[in-house]
C-alpha cells in the first residue's frame, strides 16, 4: 500500500528530477557536473536539542561533500537544511519549505519523533521520500505515511533493552519511569514499563513536561518511591537538570535513558550528577567501532569534532540516497526514489539498511552507554551486556 502514490502526487514527483544548471556543488568542492539534486535534512538545528541536530547534520553534509568530491557521480548534490527545532509546532513550516523545492528529491528526517508525526503525512501527499535516522516512536510506521521509511529501530526495542537490562542487575526490583510528556519520551516509557512487568519488576510512572522550571520536585518523587532504578524518557535538555536534582535529593539507585539524552551536552548540563548513568542507544559508537573507524576520522577532520549520536548512521542515510539516485540514473524523481529505496536493501557502514512494508527498519540492535567521569564511554550491544 505504501507504494500506491496517487498519481496526481506522482505527476508531481515527475517535474521533480534536479535541476540542469550544472552550477552548484551543494558546497561539495566542485561536483558532479549535469543535473543537481538536492537531499534535504529535517531537524533541530536551533533551540534546546540543536546538538542532537548537527550531529545528524555533519554526517549528512560529509556523505554529500564525499559524493561531489569523488567524481564517481554525473551529477551533483546539494545539502538543503530546514529547521523544525525539534518542535511539533514547527514541523509543518519546515517541511514545506523542503516540499516546494521542486529540486529537493528526498529529505533525511524529521530527526524527532514529534514533528515526523506532522510532518510525514505533507511529505507522502508531495510525494517526496522521508527518511528519519533518528525518530523512535513505534507508532509512526502504523499510520499509513506513504512516503516515510524509519532507518533506526523504534523505541519497542530500545525500550525492551533498557528493561532486559535493568532486570539482569543485581537488587532492581523496582523500576520508576518518569517522561518528558512528548511522543518520543510517551512512547518509550510505554514500551519499556510493558516490557519491564513482563519481566517481573515493579513499576511506578511519572511524568515532568519539558518547560518545567524545578525539578526538585520530581527528584522527590522518585526518592520517595522507593524505586531501585530509573528510566527517564526525555532529552538531555531536561535530562540534566534532572540528574542534578535527584543528585541532590539524595537518590543513589541506577539512571537510564535513552538515544536523547546521549549527548556530551547531558555532561554539560548535568555535571558530575551524569556521572554512572546508563545511555541506551540504536546508534553505534563510530569511534569506537571498527566499521567505522575511518569515516570518524573524516568526520573529525571536516568539523574538528568526534561524530555524535546518529552522525553515523545519517552519513549511511544520505549515501543510501544518493547510491539510489546513481542505480536510478535518467529515471530518477520523487516517485522512483522512494520505490527504490522502500523496496531495496543498502549495505552501510552501521549497518545494512532495509524497509518492511509499512516502511519499518528490519534491524533491531540497541547499544549501551555510560558516563564515566567526563565522557561517555561505549559497553556494547544489550543483548551481550545481559547475556541474551
Amino acid at each position: 500500500m505504501k507504494l500506491a502514490i496517487p498519481v496526481a502526487i506522482g505527476a508531481l514527483a515527475l517535474t521533480a528530477c534536479g535541476s540542469d544548471d550544472g552550477g552548484s556543488d551543494g558546497g561539495g568542492g566542485g561536483g558532479g557536473g549535469g543535473t543537481t539534486y538536492k537531499i534535504a535534512y529535517q531537524g533541530p538545528l536551533s533551540g534546546d536539542n540543536v546538538a542532537l541536530g548537527e550531529n545528524m547534520q555533519n554526517g549528512i553534509q560529509l556523505a554529500i561533500d564525499e559524493a561531489n568530491e569523488s567524481g564517481d557521480y554525473d551529477f551533483t548534490v546539494e545539502y538543503v537544511a530546514t529547521d523544525d527545532r525539534g518542535l511539533e509546532g514547527q514541523a509543518t513550516a519546515a517541511a514545506q519549505l523542503v516540499i516546494d523545492d521542486q529540486d529537493v528529491i528526498a529529505a533525511i528526517g524529521p530527526a524527532f519523533s514529534g514533528p515526523a508525526e506532522v510532518a510525514a503525512p505533507l511529505y507522502g501527499e508531495a510525494g517526496v521520500l522521508a527518511v528519519s535516522s533518528s525518530a523512535t516512536n513505534p507508532t509512526l510506521t502504523d499510520q499509513g505515511f506513504p512516503t516515510f521509511l524509519r532507518a533506526v529501530p523504534n523505541d519497542f526495542a530500545q525500550g525492551a533493552g533498557m528493561a532486559e537490562f535493568l532486570a539482569a542487575q543485581d537488587g532492581v526490583d523496582k523500576v520508576i519511569l518518569v517522561d518528558n510528556v512528548t511522543p518520543y519520551g510517551e512512547g518509550l516509557a510505554e514500551v519499556a514499563e510493558a516490557s519491564l512487568v513482563e519481566l517481573g519488576l515493579e513499576v511506578e510512572r511519572s511524568s515532568v513536561p519539558v518547560d518545567t522550571p524545578d525539578y526538585s520536585g520530581a527528584a522527590r518523587t522518585v526518592v520517595q518511591s522507593g524505586a531501585d532504578a530509573l528510566i527517564y524518557a526525555g532529552y538531555y535538555q531536561t535530562a540534566g537538570p534532572l540528574a542534578a536534582s535527584l543528585r541532590d535529593a539524595g537518590f543513589d539507585g541506577i539512571s537510564v535513558s535513552g538515544d536523547g539524552t546521549n549527548d556530551m551536552q547531558f555532561l554539560s548540563l548535568a555535571g558530575a550528577a551524569s556521572d554512572q548513568w546508563y545511555l541506551t542507544c540504536p546508534c553505534t559508537d563510530a569511534t569506537a567501532d571498527a566499521a567505522t573507524a575511518d569515516f570518524a576520522q573524516r568526520y573529525e577532520a571536516a568539523f574538528n569534532q568526534p561524530p555524535g549520536t546518529y552522525s553515523a548512521e545519517s552519513y549511511d542515510v544520505a549515501q543510501m540516497i544518493i547510491s539510489a539516485i546513481a542505480d536510478l540514473g535518467a529515471e530518477a524523481n520523487r516517485e522512483s526514489l522512494y520505490e527504490a529505496v522502500a523496496t531495496g536493501s543498502y549495505e552501510g557502514l552501521t549497518k545494512t539498511f532495509s524497509f518492511d512494508e509499512k516502511g519499518e527498519f528490519t534491524n533491531d540492535a540497541i547499544f549501551m552507554y555510560q558516563v564515566q567521569g567526563d565522557s561517555i564511554e561505549y559497553l556494547g550491544p544489550i543483548e551481550e551486556l545481559t547475556g541474551g
